[in-house]
């Protein structure tokens, strides 16, 4: 197994080199007419997420050409799709399959590797200070920063972000990927999840609130996927992301001290603004549409002061496609979250007849709504221990968490309703948890509070055959479509019929002689079975078993 690890391809170390293999892969788009970044740029990606393009077919979009509202032109390309516009995506910037994903997370919580310190990084090949950051179009007017969404943000934002904050009473730092809103060409107003359980910046901030000290913030922006993968993971907040970062690169990140505070970044970042936040201030931020699929509207945030804003000659200015799911930060989170939900329950917690955890993405944004999948005949003492343990893993996350046998395909949520139709009993297999803490998006509701759904609908007993044809007479159909030039069909889940235990050899022979033409066969057999005295619809097994 060591032998493997030391064999297989190390990821990319840095944005460049992760680009050069997505364009390789026939992953990357690029666009080099002018595209407009506060009108054009971000509608234009969303399209391959909401447009019914397969997943796997998502590609990243590199523009060239990145004009604004007023004319601008901005030397600077903007990338979107790249850390995550795909699983696949996502695999090549971890330098593994999918399927290894999980694991590599895990392994490298377990075993991070510290990073090293550099005296120079690419990051700050061109350093700006002073009056360039206050000049007319200066500072953070000179990043083709785009709307996210045109219409109804009040500024572009900052979206694909390491905010890097250090804990003043352990020196630990701390990394989230939170939004900051452009205010002026020197000054960003930070969001952090400003709850219990929320963002370790937000954590920070109090700290030196209380100590009424301005706080050091420095947001890089771009660097090795597996570095920007570590901002939006909930890790313990005493854990340095780019320790867990060095385990899955399989050597320690490069970090440089900035310029005008004394945070570190990776070296290998293309843009790094550096600032601070004062303790006893906030500033009116939003509107912003988030990922929970509303625009959040303006709640008093933390303004950050910009002392410097270093890049690479060639920088690439990185952001992400997120508000309304599927998106790429939800991607980011799906490919990472599900195993470490299947880790905890199958592992941690032995629930042993567990198959598979997926948290539902279109338009809920993975949180609320958790689907488990269990083998037939697992115990029901064992289903409700699933269920209550994975609406209570992660705070925010299982508001309605449904338990499935295995035949159901847990990410159809046709397949998911047909089976709490007619498999699930509301009066004994549903329960409603009070007293959960406020989900995504409560700072901005009225309620504090909030509840959660649990569902057992798995099959309890036998159940008949799903009506739809035979696996082999679907696929002879399929096969048949295509031939007659018919339009392309996606294939859902279910698309053929299958047994559930309440099956017979007898009704099985029925089957095959009427789609051999032998039908008349199978009247000559129940005409001998002709019987006197009962009511309509008996069952035939109740009457037949007795004799």
């Amino acid at each position: 197994m060591d032998d493997m690890k030391n064999t297989r391809p190390k990821p990319p170390r840095d944005l460049h080199e992760h680009l050069a293999g997505l364009e390789a892969a026939g992953l990357l788009v690029r666009v080099d007419r002018p595209v407009n970044k506060d009108t054009q740029l971000q509608p234009l990606v969303r399209w391959q997420f909401i447009g019914g393009i397969p997943e796997d077919e998502r590609k990243a979009f590199l523009f060239t050409n990145v004009v604004d509202s007023k004319g601008k032109r901005y030397d600077m390309p903007v990338l979107l799709g790249a850390l995550a516009g795909s699983p696949r995506i996502y695999a090549m910037g971890m330098g593994r399959p999918t399927s290894e994903i999980g694991a590599a997370w895990m392994d490298a919580v377990a075993n991070p590797i510290p990073p090293v310190t550099v005296e120079k990084g690419a990051c700050q090949e061109v350093v700006m200070t002073g009056e360039e950051l206050t000049r007319p179009g200066g500072g953070l007017a000179t990043l083709p920063v785009p709307i996210s969404t045109p219409g109804y943000d009040a500024a572009p934002y900052l979206t694909a972000t390491l905010c890097v904050t250090r804990d003043p009473e352990t020196g630990v730092q701390n990394t989230g990927m939170y939004r900051a809103a452009l205010k002026a060409t020197d000054r960003l107003v930070v969001r952090m999840v400003a709850r219990p359980g929320g963002a370790g910046g937000w954590v920070h901030w109090l700290k030196y609130r209380e100590r009424k000290e301005r706080m050091p913030i420095s947001i890089a922006i771009g660097g090795a996927p597996v570095v920007v993968f570590t901002s939006p993971q909930k890790f313990a907040i005493d854990l340095d992301e780019y320790a867990v970062a060095g385990a899955v690169a399989g050597e320690p990140i490069e970090m440089v001290k900035c310029i005008t505070n004394d945070l570190q970044v990776p070296a290998s970042a293309d843009i790094v603004i550096e600032g601070y936040i004062e303790p006893d201030v906030l500033e009116p931020e939003a509107p912003f549409g988030e990922s929970n699929g509303y625009v959040a509207l303006e709640a008093f945030n933390m303004p950050m002061k910009v002392t410097a804003i270093t890049r690479r000659k060639n920088a690439i200015f990185n952001a992400i496609i997120s508000q309304v799911t599927p998106s790429e930060s939800s991607v980011i989170k799906k490919v990472a979250y599900e195993p470490l939900f299947y880790a905890h329950l199958r592992k941690t917690l032995n629930i042993k007849g567990l198959k598979r955890v997926v948290l539902h993405e279109p338009l809920t944004n993975l949180r609320p709504v958790i689907f488990l999948q269990f083998d037939f005949g697992a115990p029901q003492t064992e289903i409700w221990r699933a269920l209550q343990a994975a609406s209570s893993f992660i705070p925010a996350f299982g508001k309605v968490v449904i338990a499935v046998s295995d035949d159901i395909d847990p990410t159809s949520v046709d397949a998911v309703l047909w089976s709490i139709a007619y498999r699930s009993n509301p009066k004994e297999d549903t329960l409603v948890l009070p007293y959960r803490g406020g989900g995504q998006g409560a700072q901005y509701g009225d309620r504090k509070t909030d509840s959660a759904l649990l569902i057992d609908a798995t099959r309890k007993k036998l159940m008949p055959p799903l009506a739809l044809p035979k696996k082999e007479f679907m696929e002879d159909a399929l096969k048949l479509w295509g031939e007659l030039g018919l339009p392309a069909v996606k294939v859902p889940s279910p698309w053929h019929g299958y047994e559930l235990g309440n099956w017979g050899d007898d009704w099985t022979e029925f089957a095959r002689n009427a789609v051999e033409g032998n039908w008349e066969a199978n009247g000559l057999q129940t005409l001998a079975r002709q019987r006197p005295g009962l009511d309509a619809e008996t069952a035939i097994r109740s009457v037949e078993k007795k004799n």
